[in-house]
């Protein structure tokens, strides 16, 4: 079992005090800013994930729940959905049982980087938007693949940048001026996202690319590894399977 810590880095504190103001529009404005990409984005990521008849799935930073519901409706799967944020969860409680879906989906307070769960545990584990707010996140997928049973899936959502120089300059030029435009519009958490997503990626990339992020997944036990980019670039998912199974 991962070691448990209450204690907050300061990328980690940074990620729980961004998201505090959000789970109330969370979901619409995670649409309406990425024109409708990012729900067809976490549909695609569940549907890389095989789950056996009665089979549990782990969703870590489920925010407000949308993959764990995801996954309950494509699979059957129960659920048990892992944030850091207590008002993303308390949101995603109201939003699990709006859907019927309260006795399949169980939601829990933890950290990726210290998962209160035994080795093996899991069928699938899924993650989304996770590794760009944790200090070592060559030492977060492992822990994530430490839960998962060999011959699991894991699969992971995050945006990228694209590569194509003309899709590039359009999504630099979203990122550092509409989207913070847009997000002033709504509240003053939602500003702040916007001016601070763009550049959170770009760092991102900058310190790990996607190549060296593929080898952190083998790295920690993770096979057959394969991403595939996303609306033009702007995001991409991830996935493979435990090795052993």
């Amino acid at each position: 079992m991962g070691a448990p810590s209450t204690r907050l880095s300061e990328r980690t504190g940074h990620a729980k005090r961004l998201f505090a103001g959000l789970p109330s529009s969370y979901d619409r404005m995670g649409a309406m800013l990425s024109f409708g990409q990012d729900p067809r984005w976490r549909r695609f990521m569940v549907s890389r994930v095989a789950v056996p008849a009665g089979g549990r799935v782990l969703d870590v930073a489920t925010g407000t729940g949308m993959v764990a519901r995801e996954v309950v409706r494509r699979t059957g799967a129960c659920v048990v959905a892992v944030d850091q944020s207590e008002p993303m969860l308390a949101r995603g409680r109201e939003e699990t049982e709006r859907a019927s879906m309260a006795g399949t989906i169980r939601f829990a307070l933890g950290r990726a980087e210290s998962l209160p769960f035994p080795g093996d545990a899991f069928d699938a584990v899924t993650f989304t938007y996770l590794l760009r707010y944790v200090d070592d996140p060559a030492a977060t997928l492992r822990e994530l693949a430490r839960v998962l049973r060999p011959g699991g899936t894991l699969a992971n959502l995050e945006f990228h940048v694209p590569v194509q120089p003309f899709w590039k300059a359009m999504w630099m030029a979203y990122t550092r001026g509409a989207m913070p435009a847009a997000g002033r519009l709504v509240s003053r958490a939602w500003y702040d996202v916007g001016v601070f997503l763009g550049r959170s990626v770009s760092d991102f990339y900058g310190r790990i690319p996607l190549d060296e992020q593929l080898e952190m997944w083998r790295e920690a036990g993770i096979a057959d590894v394969r991403a595939r980019t996303m609306s033009l670039g702007g995001g991409v998912v991830i996935w493979g399977g435990k090795g052993g199974g």
